[in-house]
């Protein structure tokens, strides 16, 4: 892909991206969020179990109203392909605000390839809870990945995974990622 088609298909997801943030307020602010840019925003997502009715690709829709939710039994993923290796520090997901609190057991996987995945954040139970707009919000040391997946392992709500939004982000004026060895058995 030639380098300006790419600063035309970022420039485009940073937009898209801004609007979906800043649409709520409805204040003109500087164009990338405080967090850092959504690298996950229109991008390609797989998961390995769909609910038919709520597909993977409702994870990076930019819509509110929209979720995936997987089905079957745990463990239940889903991922994002960024398009190419990025340097990232944080995971943010989301549920609906209208559902109650409830806890998802997961951990973060990191991948340059999408077949080896190594884990960036250790499996531990989060809570989303109305009162902080179902969000959880995930920091990390910096580390480079192409692929980022949720690996969903128990919900307390619901005996299957569900997303409404996923956001990888880069913070603002972050370090050099550090250095990580694949886990060539993790998946």
């Amino acid at each position: 892909m030639s380098t300006s088609r790419a600063r035309s298909r970022f420039k485009r997801a940073l937009a898209l991206t801004t609007a979906v943030l800043l649409a709520p307020v409805a204040l003109a602010t500087p164009a990338e969020a405080a967090g850092g840019p959504n690298l996950a925003s229109g991008r390609t997502a797989a998961a390995n179990a769909t609910d038919g009715a709520f597909p993977i690709a409702n994870l990076t829709d930019g819509d509110q109203a929209t979720y995936w939710q997987g089905s079957g039994a745990f463990p239940q993923w889903a991922q994002v392909d960024l398009g190419s290796s990025q340097n990232i520090d944080q995971v943010q997901l989301k549920l609906p605000a209208s559902w109650s609190q409830r806890t998802q057991t997961l951990s973060v996987q990191g991948s340059p390839n999408g077949s080896t995945f190594a884990t960036i954040v250790s499996s531990a139970a989060y809570t989303f809870a109305p009162g902080s707009g179902n969000t959880v919000t995930i920091n990390f040391g910096a580390t480079t990945a192409r692929y980022v997946r949720i690996n969903v392992t128990a919900n307390t709500g619901v005996g299957r995974s569900a997303l409404r939004a996923g956001r990888v982000r880069r913070r603002r004026g972050r370090a050099q990622p550090r250095r990580r060895q694949d886990d060539a058995g993790e998946q």
